[in-house]
């Protein structure tokens, strides 16, 4: 069992449909078990469901209305807390199911090594797959401190499996030397500070693609979202992260799937990360499909 079947708690806004109804399925993967400064981020999927509700279900950006597409509210994962490696293997197979029964997945993290069982069930399903990735870290990491289970090693799992070519990330800037000398020397994309414009100039590279967008919250400044378990000084502003999910969203690219990542409810006083992020997903499931 993947899910609590008598959950009858908030979902996100207007997410009312049955699965079988549903184009969209979200789900949340509450595991911050490979964290390694501020846990707390399980608890994310959650509060970002909370929050939604101070949303308009119109999105100005976009002239679309929620009401004009399909979304089931999985609710959260039942995951083994503290087992990462069970964890993975059962967010791998929800995955599957979901691209099997032709779902798009919108997943509510979490840390960020919930991502890459997501992205090796969606190479699994669809041809020619590449990563958009949008987060302050590299995440570039063999291992941390020698566990290969780590939130800072999904973006390395995914060069590997998919070829460093295919993924390309934006707005990084924090890392090991080690980590930006493999991205200047294995063939990925990697633009560093910065996620609009970059994103503007790589994205027709992308056109007519399968991609998969998995975005940390954590590329926002710290003043835009403190809530998040490695803030990192310097970042983006809220605005330009709905600029690259626009850009996205009307490039020629095949978006299957996305995940949002990281939000971490109690360094968040006044719930403006939630908020964010809620926002964010909103955008998404508008302007994805």
């Amino acid at each position: 069992m993947f899910f609590d079947e008598g959950y009858s708690g908030r979902k996100y806004i207007m997410a009312d449909k049955t699965y079988e109804e549903a184009e969209f399925v979200m789900y949340g993967m509450p595991m911050d078990y490979t964290v390694s400064f501020r846990p707390g981020s399980r608890f994310g999927p959650n509060r970002i469901r909370e929050a939604s509700i101070g949303l308009e279900e119109y999105s100005v950006y976009l002239n679309r209305h929620l009401e004009e597409i399909q979304v089931h509210d999985a609710g959260d994962m039942l995951l083994p807390f503290g087992n990462a490696a069970k964890s993975i293997a059962m967010i791998e197979t929800y995955a599957e199911q979901l691209f099997k029964d032709g779902k798009f997945p919108v997943g509510l993290g979490g840390e960020h090594l919930v991502s890459w069982p997501v992205i090796k069930a969606a190479n699994a399903a669809f041809d020619n797959l590449a990563i958009i990735h949008i987060d302050a870290h590299a995440d570039l990491r063999e291992e941390y401190e020698g566990e290969v289970l780590s939130h800072s090693t999904p973006i390395r799992k995914a060069c590997e499996l998919l070829g460093p070519e295919n993924v390309y990330s934006f707005g990084i800037r924090s890392g090991m030397r080690e980590e930006f000398e493999y991205a200047a020397t294995s063939g990925m994309h990697m633009s560093k500070f910065e996620v609009a414009a970059p994103l503007k100039e790589k994205i027709e590279e992308l056109h007519g693609r399968n991609v998969y967008v998995t975005i940390d919250i954590d590329v926002l400044d710290p003043a835009f979202a403190p809530g998040t378990g490695t803030p990192e000084a310097g970042g983006i502003s809220s605005k330009e992260l709905l600029e690259a999910i626009h850009t996205i969203a009307g490039s020629s690219v095949n978006v299957i799937g996305c995940d949002l990542v990281e939000v971490l409810p109690a360094y968040d006083p006044s719930e403006q990360t939630a908020v964010a992020a809620s926002k964010f997903i909103r955008e998404m499931l508008l302007g994805f499909k």
